[in-house]
This record gives C-alpha cells, sequence and structure tokens, in this order.
C-alpha cells in the first residue's frame, strides 16, 4: 500500500503546485525568491527532461511521451508487486518515480506539455526549470540507487 500512497502524495504535491503556478503567474513570468539562487517561473516543456526533443516537430512526439510515461508507470508496478513489495524503503522509491511520472503525463495529457517553475542558478551557471514532478523521480532514482547498492553489498557479504 506504501508505493500507492508515495505515488498519490508525489501526484497530489506536484498538481497542486501547477495550479498555484498556473493561476499566480502569466507564461514566461519570473519572481526572483533567492537573489543569485532560486526563482519561481512559470514555463513549459514540450520535450522530456531538459527539454531533449523538444525541437522535435512531430505529432508523435506527444505520443511517444505518453507512451512511455505509460509504459515507466506499469514496469515500476509490475517490478514492486514482483520484487520490491516486501521493503517500505523501495516503496517509496519506487512510488516517488512512478508519482513524478504520473504527474508529468497528466500535464502532458491536459496541456501539451509540462508545466516547470523551480529554477536555480549560481555564479553563471543556470540548471533548466523543473517541478515537484522531475523532483520525486530524482529522489526516488536516487533512493533506489542507494537503495539497490546497499542490498548488493549485503548480498556479497552473506554469500562470502
Amino acid at each position: 500500500m506504501a508505493y500507492y500512497l508515495v505515488a498519490l502524495a508525489a501526484i497530489v504535491l506536484d498538481q497542486l503546485t501547477k495550479l498555484w503556478i498556473l493561476r499566480s503567474f502569466e507564461l514566461h513570468e519570473s519572481r526572483e525568491v533567492i537573489p543569485g539562487l532560486f526563482n519561481l517561473v512559470y514555463v513549459t516543456n514540450t520535450g522530456a527532461a531538459f527539454s531533449m526533443l523538444a525541437d522535435v516537430d512531430s505529432p508523435w512526439r506527444q505520443y511517444f511521451f505518453l507512451a512511455v510515461g505509460l509504459l515507466a508507470c506499469a514496469g515500476l508496478t509490475f517490478y514492486y508487486h514482483r520484487f520490491g513489495g516486501g521493503r517500505r524503503i523501495n516503496a517509496t522509491a519506487l512510488g516517488l518515480i512512478a508519482g513524478g511520472a504520473l504527474g508529468n503525463l497528466i500535464d502532458r495529457l491536459r496541456f501539451g506539455a509540462v508545466v516547470d517553475f523551480l529554477d536555480f542558478h549560481l555564479a553563471g551557471h543556470h540548471w533548466p526549470a523543473f517541478n515537484v514532478a522531475d523532483s520525486a523521480i530524482c529522489v526516488g532514482a536516487v533512493l533506489f540507487l542507494i537503495v539497490s547498492f546497499v542490498e548488493e553489498k549485503k548480498t556479497a557479504r552473506t554469500t562470502s
């Protein structure tokens, strides 16, 4: 059950923050929050992470991203039930990834693009804008990798 609750929490938080941005900002509007470090912006991304494939002018691009999102969620759910169901940490990691993927999938279905609004920059370096769903995916992936690494080390110790 934890997998579904974490995924739902990620989706709800993602969609609520995007709703706030949509109601409070004009497209491309930026508001400085921490000078020299962090802004809130309202931008859209028709591509994947970091705007990959955003410049591809094809009606199939949208179908591709929808299919990838749906397949990823189905694969994560299958993996969770098959291999990761017994550990809450696995449920959390996989739930964050699935919830983030679904949060962005909802945007693609509603708007044809993903709403991004978190904008970090430091010393002339600028990170592409992202959102709560992207953050959930990244945190979930890192958590999953850490857990996998620790479990692999434990398995190696017990077999030697």
